[in-house]
């Protein structure tokens, strides 16, 4: 259900789902989680997250949810492991996630996008917040990554209307970077990665790290949390690195 290619240091996953628009199942998300814990053990310097087919992905598969026979226990469980494991490990793998959403995103779909820490979307592709339409609440992150990027009241409007929107009005409320027409999707894509590869990944991942761990944090508890990733900063090959090219006047190169 997860398709994994690796192309230098850049690993690409696939929902593999095309038929069904790539609903998300259980099996997709453990799927997933292991493949993004074998990149996180690699050398790879980012990880591009797409779906094949014309849809990234339309969300909860609904067949599979009318065929649950399980406890309240049992549900908790499924969605710790699953969901809540896979949002975990985009928020902290520590290298950028880049969402390369290549057709509809609904659903879980929409928040797994806005688990990634870049966003590039075909235009013609839509999002929405449909959990509401089978009785649930959002998931997948939903909850908290959402207002953190659209601001709680259009979170709210989004969660509780269940309507959908297009790509443009996504990058406008900044639940993605850009929309992109169909045909320069991959350049957008590719262009993201390129700057990034001139960047000190090991910077990228504190950087990440702070910023995810200090969401809803009160200042001073974020303030001290930054002082301590700061110092592991300082610590670092690529502090080195800078501060050695910016004396000599060379442009710093991060390996």
């Amino acid at each position: 259900m997860v398709r994994v290619e690796t192309d230098g240091r850049v690993r690409t996953l696939s929902f593999n789902r095309p038929d069904s628009k790539n609903a998300f199942t259980a099996t997709a998300a453990t799927e997933l989680i292991e493949a993004l814990d074998e990149t996180a053990d690699s050398d790879a310097r980012a990880v591009v997250l797409t779906g094949d087919g014309d849809a990234f992905s339309a969300g909860g598969d609904i067949e599979a949810m009318a065929a649950r026979d399980e406890t309240p226990r049992e549900a908790y469980d499924r969605v710790q492991s699953t969901l809540n494991a896979l949002i975990e490990r985009l928020l902290t793998i520590p290298i950028p996630v880049i969402a390369k959403v290549n057709g509809d995103a609904v659903g879980a779909g929409t928040n797994i996008v806005a688990a990634c820490d870049f966003a590039y979307a075909d235009a013609d592709a839509r999002f929405g917040e449909v959990f509401g339409n089978v009785g649930l609440i959002p998931d997948s992150g939903g909850t908290f990554i959402l207002p953190a990027l659209v601001g709680l009241r259009t979170a709210k409007e989004l969660t509780m209307t269940g309507r959908i929107f297009d790509a443009e009005e996504a990058a406008e409320m900044d639940l993605i970077n850009e929309a992109v027409e169909s045909d320069a999707l991959d350049d957008a894509v590719d262009e993201i990665l390129a700057t990034l590869a001139k960047k000190p990944t090991e910077t990228l991942g504190l950087t990440k790290r702070g910023i995810h761990e200090n969401i809803g944090r009160p200042f001073r508890d974020a303030l001290d949390r930054e002082a301590h990733l700061q110092v592991l900063a300082y610590g670092s090959e690529p502090h080195e690195t800078g501060v050695n090219a910016f004396l000599n006047d060379e442009r710093p190169d991060f390996r």
